[in-house]
C-alpha cells in the first residue's frame, strides 16, 4: 500500500512548504502529477533547483526540491557551500533508486550510499513510511524551521503513488 501523491502534498502543504522545484523521477510521478497544477518549477539540473529554493527561501517561500538519489550527488557542493554554511532551509524529496531494490544498474552504487552521504554531510532525513508520512513531514519540517538547515525525506519506489 502507498500514500497517495495528494495527501502527501496536502502533507507538506500543512507545513507551510509553497514552493516547489526540482528534477522529476518515475519514483516521484504521483508527486508531480499534484504539483503540475499548482506551480511546480522544472529545473534543468539539481543543483540550479537548490538555487532557485535559495532565491525563494530568502524571498519568504518554504522551498521543495524533488530529485532522484542521483541528483544528490550533483547537488552536494551547492547544500554544502550555501545551504550548510548559510542556513538556508530546504526540504529535499530524493527517490532512493537502487536502494534495497531491483534496479538499473546507473542505480547501484548511490542506491547503496544515499543515506550515508546524508550522514556525512548531516542532512537530517526520514524514509517515508505509509504509516510514518505524517510524523515524517512533520519531523523534517521541523529541522526546518527550528534548526534552518536542510532536511531530506526519501521516497522508495511505490511509497507515494
Amino acid at each position: 500500500m502507498s500514500v497517495p501523491g495528494a495527501a502527501f502534498v496536502g502533507e507538506l502543504k500543512r507545513h507551510g512548504f509553497d514552493f516547489f522545484t526540482g528534477v522529476p523521477c518515475s519514483f516521484l510521478t504521483a508527486i508531480l502529477d499534484r504539483l503540475q497544477a499548482e506551480g511546480y518549477r522544472a529545473a534543468v539540473r539539481e543543483d540550479v533547483a537548490i538555487g532557485l529554493a535559495a532565491g525563494a527561501y530568502l524571498a519568504g517561500r518554504r522551498p521543495v526540491v524533488l530529485m532522484q538519489n542521483s541528483g544528490l550527488g550533483v547537488s552536494l557542493n551547492a547544500l554544502a557551500s550555501l545551504n550548510l554554511i548559510y542556513r538556508i532551509p530546504v526540504l529535499l524529496v530524493i527517490s532512493l533508486r537502487g536502494y534495497q531494490i531491483v534496479d538499473a544498474p546507473e542505480h547501484w552504487v548511490m542506491g547503496e550510499i544515499t543515506t550515508r552521504l546524508l550522514e556525512t554531510v548531516k542532512i537530517p532525513y526520514r524514509i517515508v513510511g505509509e504509516s510514518t508520512y505524517v510524523d515524517d513531514c512533520a519531523a523534517m519540517a521541523a529541522v526546518y524551521q527550528e534548526e534552518r538547515l536542510p532536511a531530506a525525506l526519501l521516497i522508495r519506489k511505490g511509497a507515494v503513488a
